[in-house]
């Protein structure tokens, strides 16, 4: 029997704590942590070095998958998790011991290396493991010849630094495989791994309370900030104290045992995150800590001013989503960003999302091309203020950005528009045969001819068609037409109770009639995967977590859901809106024939391309082998998080993704992880994912509602101020579309740079004045 690493994956568990967070809160797979005291113990007992210890902590997690001989009766060593895993105590384990008992073992490294698969036995020493474990037991024997066997934070700290280097050796053959841009980056994440799955409470407080390191800041240099501390510590104490001689040289600060060649020190290992950040996203300007992203669809394409207005405001990457528009709307957006970038001369990348296998609603059918306007009335009925409607000519894109109207209206009479004056009274009727006017009060100059601001004080209804004029000493004059009215958009409105059934109907298009039954209502969706994973009791989550029900029923065509949580008025459900079934064991494709064909566009055409909805290893497999079926080396890769595999395998994809060198990064997206994982677990998951990139030096962009009451409204919430405040520790925070998209960019830029050394006064740290009162 042995050891299949490909089974086990990284060769020790992974456990997520977070400033005294219970992992336990998150639900990962990878629970059991051991704390050092223990872990020195086992080996003190039995001189066992840290390698066969590693493989000890294994088998107790994976007893079906080790095959190790033991002899003798076993006890029980703590875990962090409260449970307990076996203690073989005097006993040893593997290869390396003291005693007279020398048992056999095999094991294998991973499949992806034909000739890896070793027998490793007494006879048949391997040279480096060999060295690698007399250095580790010569000095665990150092340990054990203390006066009373009693254990400092110097030997613990020994022990960790010895434990970590085991985790780097036991997947030297994955770290292998990783591509040279990354060895380093992937040797320090593993690091990582190995440090958090030991419980360092008890050795963080002894820390603290002398004044050393705190081993939640150290993720991105791992292993020289515990040869640092080591060093220290042996240098600052007399050897008296000590009991015994130690060579610094026991502790290679920055060397790995994977290469000797990387530099594994701490400067080097910020320069490498530092540098990461800048190939993928770009370099910061003007010493601003962090790069701003905004999502953009058709109004970029029609308005070059709204790209030049968020590149002003401090927008330096702008994200398109696949799963919207064509390549046709796409190379619009692109060229008027990189116009205006080259206008500004302010350098912008391109972000394009893939769509990926996402569960959405299917397409409603189009409601009337009729645009209603409606002025502002009080309680009893009478208007308060007028409704203010835009005039421009067609085409000529959105009104000036400090204007805030309520109806868009185009004619297509550009040279009769243009006639119009201030206190012109503009008339028509509208569908229902009402006789309404409307107010010019202000007129603007626009990219083609004159726009003009108007106000209406009576509701009124206006199609495509409808004839604008005006009168002058009796006389009608013609305006134009109003022309490009967009149609109503549809929706079913959901409330607690109500029942809604999704249908397999592949039709374009489905009418938003309810069905007969009152409360009942029907849409459709396209993707075969739901009907075909779902189950009765299931949770379902539709539009980011807005309205949510429980499956009542399902056959191959149809799924039956009892509305649970919607607001108390109704919530809107539309077309191509988000479902999620957190609970289901639905398995989608890694990337659909869709994002394959969108994959080329978007190699010819963006600087990054974001890969959707991960959810295992081969989904990165997959990716892989198209980027090098392609030939594309060159194009940044975003991970996109926003499901609980992906979450609970980040380590597994960064690493597999670590294989291609092409610029790597990581976006937390929390509208699907949120409503995947659990609200209350965001938080928690969220400085986790950071964490680990940390660990791995990968920028992370922050997205989903960051200051999106400002961005729609025009005035932001407390929380969501503070909220962009934490994005100082990601490298890109994005932000989605709305009406006040420039004003919220502005204001991000301010949060996120206010610590810069161009800081404003006021907001520099206050200072104690030599006399108080």
């Amino acid at each position: 029997m042995s050891i299949s690493i490909a089974q086990v994956q990284l060769k020790l568990p992974f456990v997520c704590t977070i400033s005294g967070v219970d992992s336990s809160r998150l639900n990962l797979p990878f629970l059991q942590s051991f704390t050092i005291d223990a872990i020195l113990r086992n080996m003190i007992k039995g001189a066992v070095s840290v390698v066969d210890q590693t493989s000890f902590m294994y088998h107790a997690r994976f007893p079906d998958l080790t095959a190790v001989n033991l002899y003798g009766n076993s006890s029980f060593l703590p875990c962090k998790s409260g449970t307990k895993a076996p203690d073989y105590g005097d006993h040893i384990l593997l290869l390396q011991g003291r005693g007279k008992l020398t048992p056999i073992a095999a094991y294998s490294m991973p499949p992806e290396r034909k000739d890896a698969h070793l027998q490793c036995s007494p006879k048949e020493p391997k040279k480096e493991r060999a060295s690698s474990r007399m250095q580790s037991s010569i000095d665990l024997q150092q340990i054990a010849e203390k006066q009373g066997n009693k254990v400092t934070i110097l030997d613990k700290l020994k022990t960790v630094h010895l434990h970590i280097l085991a985790m780097e050796q036991w997947n030297a053959s994955r770290l292998n495989m990783c591509h040279r841009n990354y060895l380093a980056s992937a040797i320090n994440l593993l690091h990582y791994l190995a440090l958090k799955s030991l419980d360092t409470e008890q050795i963080k407080e002894e820390l603290s309370s002398i004044g050393l390191m705190n081993l939640e800041t150290i993720n991105t240099h791992v292993l020289s900030s515990l040869g640092g501390c080591i060093e220290m510590l042996i240098n600052s104490r007399p050897e008296s104290l000590l009991g015994l001689q130690v060579s610094s040289e026991s502790f290679p600060v920055h060397q790995s045992l994977v290469d000797k060649n990387v530099d594994l020190g701490m400067t080097a290992m910020v320069k490498k995150a530092s540098s990461n950040r800048d190939i993928l996203l770009g370099k910061l300007p003007n010493q601003k800590m962090a790069h701003i992203m905004v999502t953009v669809g058709q109004e970029a394409a029609e308005n070059d001013t709204h790209i030049t207005d968020l590149v002003n405001s401090g927008a330096t990457i702008f994200r398109i989503n696949c799963a919207h528009g064509n390549p046709e709307l796409w190379s619009k957006i692109i060229a008027t960003v990189k116009r205006c970038s080259l206008i500004l001369e302010q350098p912008c990348r391109i972000l394009m999302d893939l769509a990926g296998p996402k569960l959405r609603t299917g397409r409603l059918k189009d409601g009337p091309c009729v645009v209603k306007i409606s002025p502002k009335r009080n309680a009893l009925g009478s208007v308060i203020r007028g409704a203010q409607v835009w005039l421009s000519p067609q085409g000529a894109g959105p009104p000036p950005s400090h204007l805030s109207p309520d109806v868009i209206l185009q004619v297509d009479g550009e040279e009769n528009l243009s006639k119009l004056e201030v206190n012109d009274s503009v008339r028509f009727t509208d569908v229902r045969g009402k006789h309404i006017s409307l107010q010019i009060l202000s007129k603007y100059p626009v990219f083609s001819g004159a726009g003009f601001m108007a106000e209406c004080s009576k509701t009124a209804y206006l199609e495509s068609g409808t004839a604008l004029y005006i009168k002058k000493k009796g006389k009608k004059s013609s305006v134009g037409f109003v022309v490009d009215v967009p149609p109503v958009e549809q929706f079913v409105r959901l409330r607690v109770g109500d029942l809604l059934v999704l249908s397999r109907d592949s039709s374009d298009e489905q009418d938003t009639s309810p069905c007969s039954a009152v409360g009942t209502h029907k849409m459709t969706c396209p993707c075969g995967y739901l009907f075909d994973s779902v189950k009765q009791g299931d949770p379902i989550a539709f539009d980011d977590g807005k309205i949510w029900g429980v499956v009542k029923g399902n056959s191959i065509s149809e799924v039956v859901v009892t509305i649970t949580h919607a607001d108390p008025k109704g919530t809107k459900l539309g077309s191509e809106k988000s479902i999620n079934i957190p609970q289901s064991d639905i398995r989608f494709e890694g990337l659909t024939s869709k994002d394959l064909m969108d994959l080329d566009f978007v190699a010819a055409h963006a600087d990054m391309v974001g890969i959707s909805f991960i959810r295992d290893v081969h989904d990165i497999v997959v990716l892989r082998q198209e980027l090098s079926k392609r030939k594309i080396s060159k194009l940044g890769v975003v991970l996109k998080i926003e499901t609980q595999g992906g979450f609970e395998k980040l380590p597994l994809l960064i690493l597999e993704a670590m294989k291609s060198g092409n610029p790597l990064g990581v976006m937390i997206a929390r509208g699907d992880l949120a409503v995947e994982c659990g609200w209350e677990k965001l938080a928690d998951i969220q400085e986790e994912i950071m964490s680990i990139c940390s660990a791995a030096h990968l920028p992370v962009i922050l997205a989903t509602q960051v200051l999106e009451s400002l961005a729609k409204t025009g005035v932001p919430t407390r929380a969501e101020i503070t909220d962009a405040a934490n994005g100082r520790r990601a490298s890109c925070v994005m932000l989605n579309k709305g009406k006040h998209i420039a004003e919220a960019v502005s204001t991000l830029d301010t949060i996120l740079n206010s610590q810069c050394m161009n800081a404003k006064a006021e907001l520099k740290p206050l200072m104690l004045v030599n006399r108080v009162g």
